[in-house]
């Protein structure tokens, strides 16, 4: 309320200052309607303003003013020099009482009776006294206000362009600062020394200070959420909670206001998409309302935002089936993505989880219209998927536009920036399996540990005589439509930067964002990475659909690894669903082999090498007809096509794994078999199936599920079509319902299968298998 009550008498203030003129002409000529009318708006506003803040005083006088002045416009009454000394009158003692309220002193309510009886009679009114101020004590509700020196917070309305400039001065300031102390070091006096210290410690209060003028407390772009999470609930028919936290943490007042839009169509999605109805979320063991928790906090220079509900999450099949529907010829592509791409499909244009169209949702316009609002402001959108509990979307956008963190390169000996938030990661040729292959004497693509990225050369782009013919590093550039590999010679620093604007025919050129200066003073182009991208040419479906035409020209995709025990071999890429780093633990010893327990659920693990658990760091994720298997790799070097020639492997090669041998770069290569892998491991479809029954499935789900599987078992909420469960888990009273033979499970603790009692579960589960 505070913050309101300020930003009212800011409001007040300036309306005043800017009515003085109003006032005199009016007073001059009564009959002026353009002048009645602009006075006639100020009343009307403190008039509801008032109302909200609680501020009776000036609401009786505004609301008499306003009454007065309606009867004016409406030709009811004719204003003379009573009248109008009268309105005069009030407005002064509205901005007396304003004055008053912000030096938080009270003011007695003497001569305002008579102002009001002025407006009525036509008595003149020369002047209303003011009594001397009292002691403080009166708050709202008497106004908590006097006339006298101001002594409260004062405030002026400044200009956004003033505050960019500010911002650049100071800038400048801190650049001279920086070239200054280098000269000054030179000299080695320590009085300088001294003074330079002094200075550093001003002019980076003063940045400091220039900075926070520009920034605003979030719970400004959170005010709106009540009101929207309130008609979006009900016009879908659902009841939602909505929990807000965060909303001290500070941000640019330009990005909260181009952040407005995206977060509002995240959470009508999430209200539309993800929260199911009452009814559906009983069913499933639910509360009936459902929750969408908003989120702020300050992680560095980054603000990160969190809308998470707990719905039914993303249907990422759905996704993938509608895709395929509208464009077949992307079905081998949709088939070979890994979780995270399936999910990304949200953003691609047209394509919307819905099948109806309602009035917030359905028609496939939105979330790639946000995630290109949010990267065009610098920032990032993420998504988490947790089927069945919901679905929680992250936004990371910088603190501010004006400061931006920049990777400083070096391309044929001239200095660039690159957008931090762009650059995914800079790795070095040669090093890695990485690697340039050139295409037919002009283009390039960069191979990055299996991935193919076209390769750009910045000054072949910019128009410079001779491009980077063996560049030292790639800059992964990641953008909404792909990623491309820019080539650079080296990596000078990171930097945050103030950006400024260049010169128009330098912005003409499209490849540039800006101009930054570092801290040797030597200016900077900051680079469009999305408009090096379009001057170059890039197509990034076009590039997809090329490399799988030539993979198929050239042979079956195969991946190239090295082996946990030091052998170089081959698989075929079809097998692979994707390339895992496995966190310390993941992978344990159970019932006689290795499972690994990934995304909620148990994946068994090849262990044809005799390794053990602790010791193996990546893994390939196999599938094979709907089955996964994980085999334990060393590194993955690339992928390559695999040779016609296959010779047969002895008949003791790789533990009977191995389906042949190949030649690479005149070495013999094992082609592992993946055939013969899930042959010897008992894959997750062979084991027995455990439903979790009742209405506290969702809570056995979080709490039991690992230990569950760990046992040995598959584990459901639902039977899936045409599968019949083992066994069951339920609570006690609830386990006569079971559609098959339930363990009980007590609530009591000290009874038997208490359901925290996690080994007397474990027993009970390998009991009831043998």
């Amino acid at each position: 309320m505070d913050d309101l009550l300020q930003e009212f008498i800011a409001e007040t203030r300036e309306t005043l200052a800017a009515l003085s003129g109003e006032i005199v002409g009016w007073e001059a000529d009564p009959r002026d309607r353009a002048r009645l009318d602009a006075i006639f708006r100020f009343v009307h506003t403190i008039k509801g303003s008032c109302g909200f803040l609680d501020l009776p005083r000036l609401a009786r006088l505004s609301h008499a003013a306003e009454d007065a002045l309606a009867s004016v416009r409406s030709g009811e009454r004719m204003p003379d020099a009573a009248l109008v000394s009268a309105i005069l009158a009030i407005i002064d003692r509205i901005g007396e009482i304003v004055e008053a309220i912000d030096a938080d002193t009270s003011v007695p309510e003497e001569g305002e009776d008579a102002l009001i009886a002025a407006l009525d009679n036509g008595v003149p009114v020369e002047a209303v006294p003011i009594v001397g101020a009292v002691p403080p004590g009166e708050r709202a509700g008497s106004d908590r206000r006097a006339a006298g020196p101001r002594a409260g917070t004062r405030s002026v309305r400044l200009s956004v362009d003033l505050l960019d400039r500010m911002m650049s001065g100071v800038s400048d300031m801190v650049l001279a600062r920086n070239q200054l102390g280098r000269h000054l070091r030179q000299i080695d006096d320590p009085r300088l020394e001294a003074m330079l210290e002094r200075l550093s410690i001003s002019v980076d209060d003063l940045r400091d200070i220039v900075t926070r003028t520009r920034m605003q407390r979030v719970e400004g772009l959170f005010s709106a959420l009540p009101r929207l999470v309130r008609d979006a609930a009900h016009a879908a028919g659902k009841t939602v909670n909505l929990v807000v936290e965060g909303g001290d943490v500070e941000l640019d007042r330009e990005m909260i206001e181009l952040l407005r839009d995206p977060l509002a169509h995240m959470v009508r999605n999430a209200i539309d998409h993800g929260i199911e109805s009452r009814a559906d979320r009983i069913l499933s063991g639910k509360p009936g309302a459902g929750e969408l928790r908003v989120v702020a906090r300050q992680a560095g220079n980054l603000i990160i935002i969190e809308i998470a509900d707990d719905g039914r999450g993303v249907d990422v099949d759905a996704l993938v089936n509608k895709v395929a529907l509208a464009q077949p010829a992307r079905i081998a592509a949709l088939r070979a993505m890994d979780e995270d791409e399936t999910l990304a499909l949200i953003f691609e244009p047209g394509l919307s989880s819905r099948d109806d169209v309602t009035t917030l949702s359905g028609r496939g316009v939105g979330m790639d219209v946000v995630r290109s609002n949010v990267e065009q402001i610098g920032g990032r959108i993420a998504l988490s998927n947790r089927p069945g509990q919901g679905l929680t979307v992250t936004l990371e956008v910088p603190l501010t536009l004006a400061i931006l963190n920049a990777v400083l390169v070096q391309v044929a000996g001239t200095r660039f920036a690159i957008p931090r938030q762009s650059v995914d990661e800079i790795v070095q040729v040669g090093q890695g399996g990485t690697r340039i292959d050139r295409v037919g004497g002009h283009g390039a693509l960069a191979m990055l540990r299996g991935e193919r990225l076209s390769m750009v050369s910045l000054p072949e782009v910019i128009g410079m005589a001779h491009g980077v013919a063996s560049p030292r590093y790639l800059a992964v550039v990641s953008l909404r439509q792909g990623r491309f590999a820019l080539a650079i010679d080296a990596v000078d620093d990171t930097q945050e930067l103030v950006v400024k604007p260049a010169a128009p025919p330098v912005m003409r050129a499209g490849i540039y964002a800006g101009q930054m200066l570092p801290d040797d003073g030597v200016p900077v182009l900051l680079l469009d990475c999305a408009g090096i991208a379009q001057r170059a040419g890039l197509v990034f479906e076009t590039v997809r659909e090329q490399v799988a035409d030539v993979a198929v020209a050239q042979g079956v995709p195969a991946l190239l690894f090295d082996d946990v025990d030091g052998a170089r071999r081959m698989i075929v890429s079809d097998a692979v669903d994707r390339i895992e780093r496995i966190e310390p633990g993941a992978i344990r010893a159970v019932a006689g082999g290795l499972w690994l327990t990934v995304e909620g659920r148990s994946v068994p693990v090849w262990n044809g090498q005799k390794v053990r658990a602790e010791t193996i760091a990546k893994v390939l994720r196999l599938q094979l007809d709907g089955q996964e298997l994980a085999y334990p790799i060393a590194e993955p070097i690339e992928i390559m096509p695999l040779p016609e020639e296959i010779a047969p492997a002895p008949a003791d090669a790789g533990a009977g794994a191995v389906a042949g041998l190949v030649v690479i770069e005149g070495e013999p290569i094992e082609l592992v078999d993946p055939l013969m892998l899930f042959t010897d491991v008992p894959v997750a479809s062979e084991r027995p199936l455990c439903l979790l029954h009742g209405s506290h499935s969702a809570w056995m789900e979080t709490f039991l599920k690992p230990a569950i599987e760990q046992s040995g078992y598959r584990v459901v909420r639902a039977l899936p079509p045409g599968e019949r469960a083992t066994v069951a888990l339920a609570i006690e009273e609830e386990a006569d319902t079971a559609p098959c033979p339930a363990i009980r499970l007590s609530r009591t603790r000290g009874q038997p299968l208490y359901r925290y009692d996690r080994a007397a579960l474990v027993a009970a589960l390998k009991e009831h298998r043998a």
